[in-house]
């Protein structure tokens, strides 16, 4: 026979609020959670104190989470992005204002391509004028012959 499993200590309903103690007209559907940084830091710290072989896995399974929760709160962990958000609670301006840069310089750099496509177009036109131009002069400048 199997051996029963322990259970995660997290136990959800399935039911999202939206806040305000009522239900909205999704309030049906689960909602992504979110963790705090003082919580992603106490799991590292945990996860990292842990050497006994499966303590680890166990500790992952317990509070519903992956690996790659560990990897991504690292990342953040050694780039400082916890330890800012720690201090404020919230997200701070400049990653946004960073995000926002970023895509305008990707859509300046789209509009600069287009133009330069545009220009080239341009000057292959003004090329092809120039050319019907001077064979239009040249068949206008040959004498006509008097046969007719």
């Amino acid at each position: 026979m199997l051996a029963e499993r322990p259970r995660p200590s997290i136990v959800h309903d399935g039911t999202v609020s939206s806040g305000t103690g009522e239900q909205g007209p999704r309030g049906d559907r689960p909602r992504r959670r979110t963790f705090t940084p003082e919580y992603k830091q106490a799991i590292l710290a945990e996860y990292d104190a842990l050497t006994e072989p499966g303590a680890r896995g166990a500790l992952l399974r317990r509070e519903g989470l992956y690996s790659s929760h560990i990897v991504e709160w690292r990342r953040a962990a050694d780039a400082g992005a916890l330890d800012g958000l720690a201090k404020s609670g919230k997200r701070s301006r400049s990653s946004g204002e960073k995000a926002e840069l970023e895509r305008l310089r990707r859509k300046v750099e789209a509009l600069e391509a287009e133009l330069a496509r545009k220009d080239a177009a341009l000057e292959l036109v003004g090329k092809a004028h120039a050319l019907l131009e001077t064979l239009s002069e040249s068949a206008d400048t040959k004498p006509r012959s008097k046969r007719r």
